[in-house]
């Protein structure tokens, strides 16, 4: 029996896992697959690890993998696969494959109104509003204005905010009509011709070229690389930035070699159904009575970019929605902030208490009434109607109140809004000048948010870093040789007797290179060496230039960097490697080339030179090569080198450079020969295969010696550091979730100064232990983790987040019941959210939005998310903000976000300046609005208690519809749109203030309450001062006119005299505002209380010249001044006050910063690393094997890639016949 193993890892989304055997067969027999399925028995209860049982059955058994298997797709026959149909309600039936159309919108022609209304009216305050103007409308004789005085400004407000909606979801219409009108070819018939992305469907074939990206997921049948290789750049799907290689089936290569070929294609792919696992694929190919498993090898997914390859072909397997990266993007969320949520509570309780207050007036008026029954010449018939008129009263006096809500507040709170976006698309100090790109804030609604986020979300390849990587030290010998200082490198380029030389190479070191060109030092001859022949790099000439293709961007910086120094990687053969050392072409021998992996973290080369001698070349991981070093027989001059290198590496770690370690060894003939034969049984074997060869490379890779160090940048984005350092002391976290490897995201992390050196670092493990014994314990809370992060895998997350375990925690509440999944969750976040910084490497799109998820829902702060590629949507959406950069993984990530900036240090000006500004202007605009309104309605209460309570109005009509919308507005205005507490330098200089936004410091209940009371003293002042004064008097204020005006005016004074006392940012607009707005008053009141306007309509204008004679009168200027003294003076005497005794004495201050130290909760110390190394290499597994095998290699020397067409089938055979 012989065969292969194919394994797909189980999710723990899915259930049962399995495993498949291709080729094994009996004596006498066909091959055949056998499925292999687990049974799964739990053994650790927190992460889900599970005893696996293996069932083998063959194909044609009840258990075959036809029944996993429900995805049928048929190669270019659509009518086949339009007759699958799924069903979707009852009997409405659909077809089962999508077309490769996207939607990422929230609203269409038909669903707009109606969603949006529904949308809007979630908002207490539309719905409130909306009552009161069916009260009006339904009861005309006690409305005290029109209803259409109400229901304009709704309709107005409603109208503002879906034009804001709409405009936001016509920008994702235009991107995904942007995206589904792509370009690319399809096969139609015998040839392929040019469509649009949104005209594939599943089982269509396409041809992709170079820098293409893949429109669907797709299978890949051929391609015009040797063996049907492909390689794929998948950054914009899960952040790694090294090249990936899929292969065709060796079958599928062979047969379709041109257009012919592929038309007459009938091949079935029967794979699982779409999923949001992006790693993963398992499925088989059926063609001509024979079956062929398929992995995610095989596959390429819709977002990868096509590189280093000319043309391929593939077969389409899931389109649109269905694809791997759109299971991932996530829905389009309403996101609402804090403050609009609280403004629904208090919506909510100011309509109960207007309820309330309506309730005991209406008493107060069936009481009056009541009285009238001692009169004779009430009627017995007016009685009987007292009921319907309470009633009637209780419904006026609804109507009366109901503006302790002011609909203006919200009208003018959306301008706030649009003009705190419009400053942040305005500021030039986030223009990016380089690529002409300014900050744009996509949504309006949001600024406020800005000002209160705890917690952020950010990618790394992009976000953090410029995915740039340059060669920038290196240490040989114990030497370390740096970039040369400006002026020496003003003198001339070094690199001038080198033809081959790089210009783009920034690391210049003369001293290095005239010991290079001296030849004389073995030490400096073999680091070169090593670096231009240990590698999987490919070379082509074009132009007369040598054009390296690296499968990681690390390599190509060091084969480069060997290129400038003289040591020329020219070509490579199935078993050799040419280069060019200092003008002298040398071929060497490839014995044996060792693969780099994750667990190994080295590579190794074995060559033999022209002179016949054997080396063996390695490089690597610090902590694994300074294992691999010699310990017999080190001389001290060599012992003095290796530490010097250790310092070196400790330096380059500071400078958070990334690092590998060089060493190599000469090895004796018969070595070789004993160990080529171990090397040969292990290779063969059929069992545990990849053990055997890593023990084999072990043996040889023993007894190094240490040739240097090289140090490559990641080079980030300008600022990062200080952003992240100024974000931290603002009391906000940076969590880093990215796809790209640990060791990469680690040492991007100490880069960027989100990681330090005195900081431990808690890893999987040390996590595991924490929830067990947490989970054993009867503690009610989690330790505390001093000075550590946490770093933590995707995989980790799966296992210790979403396993079945059957689990059950016992609360310690017995009233409440919570899940073994959501106590995980908990306690990981709570865990999490006490470490300093957290880095999440190695997670899908899906598991980035799962992490914000619980963030927001057990900590209950303001999330935000920034990324700049397709794998951070669903990230950005599920945030509370998301902000999308304008990077080179193209725009998917700034279509879906709230806001769009073109540089990560931007984000440090949005938050503290715009954020904070944005949040203390809404804050200061609510308090006072409030207050002014309460200042002006609550004398209707009061003055309820002297007109029998029969709900008349006490203000003029005009100046009740005019108070908020004309004769406030300026200064309101002004508060929102330009009020600053500290100028913007100050914000930056003192990012702790920022704090006071995370603790809703500005805008709270116990602001609510201080609004209230204020308000309603200064009513009960303006009131019963007047009413007082007046009292018993005949005079000018012995009328209802009279006492309204002086009523009117001394409310309009006080909360303009309170305007003036809370603006601190005072401008000539300040005082441009305040007073046209009392000119509006001015002007208003002339006009309306003139005689012409009375003559006109007497009902609408009965205040007839009411203003002119009032004020005529001394005595009534100095009731209105009393009043507004009054109600400023004590209110000005107690701010005074309290800010003196605010301010913390020296003492104070010093005693609670030791209260914040103190930690009463059990404490964890996890102590930081003795030297941290700073290793970090982007590189596949699996290159090596195709270079040994000849895969990756063309078999026709001389032949370059070139642009690949099809306009023919005879042109399509001569371009496969080079395959």
């Amino acid at each position: 029996m012989s065969g292969s193993l194919g394994a797909c890892p189980r999710s723990p989304d899915t259930g049962p896992g399995w495993w498949w055997l291709t080729g094994f067969h009996a004596r006498g027999q066909e091959p055949g697959i056998l499925s292999v399925w687990l049974l799964q028995v739990p053994v650790s209860p927190l992460l889900g690890d599970h005893l696996v049982v293996f069932v083998c059955t063959p194909c044609n058994s009840p258990l075959s993998l036809a029944s996993a298997f429900t995805w049928e797709v048929k190669a270019n026959d659509r009518t086949y696969n339009d007759q699958f149909k799924e069903k979707v309600f009852l009997c409405w039936q659909r077809k089962k494959y999508k077309s490769n159309i996207i939607h990422t919108t929230k609203y269409n022609f038909f669903s707009f109104l109606p969603l949006n209304l529904y949308e809007q009216f979630h908002r207490m305050s539309n719905t409130y509003f909306l009552l009161v103007i069916i009260l009006q409308a339904a009861f005309p004789e006690i409305a005290t204005m029109p209803w259409f005085a109400l229901f304009a400004p709704l309709i107005c407000l409603l109208a503002i905010r879906a034009t804001r909606d709409l405009v936001d979801d016509i920008g994702r219409h235009r991107s995904d009509r942007t995206i589904n009108n792509r370009p690319c070819k399809m096969l139609v018939g015998e040839s392929f011709l040019c469509k649009k992305w949104k005209d594939l469907c599943v089982g269509d074939l396409v041809c992709l070229h170079g820098d293409n990206i893949v429109p669907a997921d797709v299978l890949l049948l051929s391609s015009t690389e040797p063996n049907s290789l492909c390689y794929v750049e998948t950054a914009d799907i899960d952040g790694e930035t090294n090249l990936k290689y899929r292969q065709a089936l060796i079958m599928t290569h062979r047969e379709l070699k041109n257009v012919k070929s592929m038309a007459s294609f009938q091949g079935t792919v029967v794979c699982e159904e779409p999923n949001s696992r992006m790693h993963y694929f398992t499925g088989r190919l059926e063609w001509e009575g024979k079956k062929y498993p398929l992995d995610s090898g095989n596959i390429l997914l819709r977002g990868c970019k096509i590189r280093n390859t000319d043309t391929c072909y593939g077969m389409v397997i899931y389109a649109g929605v269905d694809t791997k990266i759109m299971k991932n993007c996530g829905k389009v969320h309403l996101k609402k902030t804090k403050i609009d949520n609280m403004m629904n509570r208090l919506v909510i309780l100011i309509f109960i208490c207007v309820v309330l207050t309506s309730i005991a007036l209406t008493f107060g008026f069936w009481s009056k009434v009541t009285e009238f029954k001692k009169h004779d010449y009430v009627l017995e018939t007016h009685m009987y109607r007292m009921t319907s008129e309470s009633f009637f009263m209780f419904l006026s006096f609804l109507i009366l109140l109901s503006v302790m809500m002011p609909l203006a507040m919200f009208i003018i709170a959306e301008f706030i809004y649009l003009g705190n976006s419009i400053f942040i698309d305005w500021d030039v100090e986030m223009y990016y000048e380089p690529q002409g790109i300014p900050a744009k804030a996509r949504s309006t609604s949001l600024n406020v948010q800005l000002g209160q986020v705890e917690y952020i979300f950010s990618d790394k390849t992009g976000t953090l870093t410029q995915n740039i990587m340059t060669f920038k030290k290196c240490c040989i010998s114990g030497i370390v040789y740096e970039q040369d200082e400006e002026e020496a490198l003003c003198e001339g380029n070094p690199f001038l007797w080198n033809k081959f030389a790089d210009g783009k190479l920034l690391f210049k070191n003369t001293r290095l290179v005239s010991i290079v060109r001296s030849n004389k030092d073995k030490m400096v001859q073999e680091f070169w060496r090593l670096l231009a022949i240990c590698h999987t790099v490919m070379v082509e000439e074009k132009d007369n230039q040598l054009l390296y293709q690296a499968a990681s961007p690390d390599e190509e910086a060091l084969v480069s960097a060997a290129r400038n120094y003289g040591y020329v990687f020219l070509a490579r053969t199935q078993d050799s490697i040419t280069v060019m050392e200092l003008g002298e072409e040398r071929v060497y021998q490839v014995l044996a080339m060792m693969d780099f992996n994750s667990v190994r973290k080295r590579m190794s080369v074995l060559v033999r030179n022209p002179e016949g001698s054997i080396y063996l070349y390695t490089k690597g991981a610090d902590t694994v090569l300074f294992e691999c070093l010699r310990k017999k027989d080190v001389y001290k001059k060599e012992q003095t080198m290796i530490v010097a290198t250790e310092q070196a590496l400790t330096s380059f770690a500071e400078q958070t450079l990334r690092t590998l370690c060089l060493a190599y060894k000469k090895v004796d003939e018969d070595e070789y020969e004993e160990w080529r034969q171990r090397h040969q049984e292990a290779s063969i074997l059929l069992q545990n295969r990849a053990q055997a060869l890593h023990q084999v490379y072990e043996e040889m890779e023993q007894n190094l010696q240490l040739l240097g160090v090289t140090a490559i940048e990641d080079r980030l984005q300008d600022g990062v550091p200080e952003t992240i350092q100024c974000l931290k002391q603002g009391k906000i976290k940076v969590w880093v979730l990215t796809g790209d490897k640990q060791e990469t995201a680690v040492n991007i992390g100490y880069a960027c100064q989100l990681l330090s050196e005195d900081m431990g670092i808690l890893e999987e493990e040390k996590i595991t232990q924490i929830l067990e014994t947490y989970l054993e314990s009867n503690s009610s809370n989690l330790p505390q983790v001093k000075t550590a992060a946490m770093i933590v895998s995707g995989e980790f997350l799966d296992q210790l987040i979403r396993s079945k375990t059957g689990l059950v925690w016992q609360n310690k509440d017995p009233n409440t019941q919570e899940s073994p999944e959501a106590w995980r969750e908990r306690a990981f976040v709570e865990l999490a959210s006490r470490c300093q910084a957290v880095i999440c490497c190695r997670v899908t799109p899906k598991q980035k939005a799962l992490i914000v998820a619980l963030v927001k829902k057990y900590q209950n702060v303001v999330t935000l998310a920034i990324g700049d590629g397709a794998n951070d949507v669903n990230m950005i959406k599920t945030a509370d903000i998301g902000v999308g950069l304008a990077g080179q993984e193209g725009m998917q990530a700034v279509q879906n976000s709230d806001y769009m900036l073109a540089q990560f240090r931007f984000l440090r000006r949005l938050l503290l300046v715009h954020g904070r500004w944005s949040y203390m202007r809404v804050c200061k605009f609510l308090r006072y609005f409030i207050y002014k309104t309460l200042t002006m309605m609550m004398v209707q209460i009061w003055f309820a208690f002297y007109s029998g309570f029969t709900a008349q109005t006490l203000y003029e009509g005009w100046y009740l519809a005019l108070f908020n919308l004309l004769y406030t507005t300026l200064p309101v205005l002004y508060i929102g749109l330009f009020e600053q507490d500290v100028s913007a330098k100050q914000s930056l200089e003192l990012p702790k203030l920022y704090i006071a936004g995370q603790k809703d410091e500005f805008f709270n209940y116990w602001v609510f309450f201080q609004a209230i009371v204020h308000g309603t003293s200064a009513s009960l002042v303006n009131f019963f001062m007047t009413l007082w004064i007046s009292y018993d008097i005949i005079g000018p204020l012995s009328d209802y006119q009279s006492l309204s005006t002086v009523m009117s005016l001394s409310g309009l004074l006080t909360v303009t005299m309170e305007v003036i006392l809370i603006i601190k940012y005072w401008t000539v607009l300040t005082v441009l505002s305040i007073f046209f707005s009392l000119c509006f008053y001015t002007a208003v009141t002339w006009t309306s209380q003139s005689f012409w306007l009375f003559t006109i309509s007497p009902k609408t204008f009965p205040f007839l010249y009411v203003d002119r004679n009032v004020m005529s009168h001394p005595t009534v200027l100095l009731v209105v001044l009393l009043n507004v003294s009054l109600n400023t003076l004590p209110v000005l005497a107690l701010r005074i006050i309290y800010q003196a005794l605010k301010q913390p004495r020296p003492k104070e201050e010093k005693e609670e910063e030791e209260e914040e130290k103190e930690v009463p909760i059990e404490e964890i110390m996890v102590a930081p690393r003795a030297r941290r190394s700073s290793y970090a290499f982007s590189h596949q597994e699996g290159y090596a094997n195709l270079i040994t095998q000849g895969t990756i290699l063309r078999r026709t020397p001389g032949i370059h890639r070139q642009t690949f067409a099809m306009p023919s089938d005879e042109e399509i055979a001569s371009n496969m016949d080079v395959v």
